[in-house]
């Protein structure tokens, strides 16, 4: 009795330690990514200024004309002034992500518009996973639109 009892208790701990590593597939984990971008990107639309901040780490950057903004307040601080007038002034859409191996670290990428919907540039960002499911950016850059450098 005693060893029926142990290799069950042997078996329940092999199964929650198995359970324990699994992770989603690299599919699964850029849909969770492309999800969060779309949902980031709705809260400009919405003019939801507090759902914006709570996909930023806290340790963010994002690159700017002026400088980069360094952690979560400083970018909350000056990405304000695009929440703050009843329409939208840009929106942006993402058209690729790529998640690396370890499933920790997503690239998330593609345009920007203007207010009349015509592109006006391209941002890139970077997105750790902080918990299951749960993506914060924590670097983002955009970039201007413009003609192919002629060789």
């Amino acid at each position: 009795m005693r060893l029926r009892t142990l290799s069950l208790l042997t078996a329940c701990l092999l199964t929650a330690a198995a359970a324990g590593n699994a992770r989603d597939s690299n599919s699964d984990l850029k849909k969770q990514v492309m999800d969060t971008e779309r949902a980031f990107a709705a809260t400009m639309k919405a003019r939801d200024f507090a759902g914006f901040s709570r996909f930023l780490a806290d340790e963010a950057i994002f690159f700017g004309t002026d400088g980069p903004l360094r952690g979560k307040a400083a970018i909350s601080k000056g990405w304000r002034q695009f929440y703050d007038k009843p329409q939208a002034p840009f929106s942006w859409e993402p058209e690729e992500v790529e998640v690396v191996d370890s499933g920790t670290l997503a690239y998330s990428g593609g345009p920007i518009y203007n207010a009349a919907g015509q592109r006006i540039g391209r941002f890139n960002s970077i997105w750790r996973l902080e918990a299951p499911g749960q993506w914060k950016v924590v670097f983002d850059r955009g970039s201007d639109f413009g003609p192919p450098t002629k060789k």
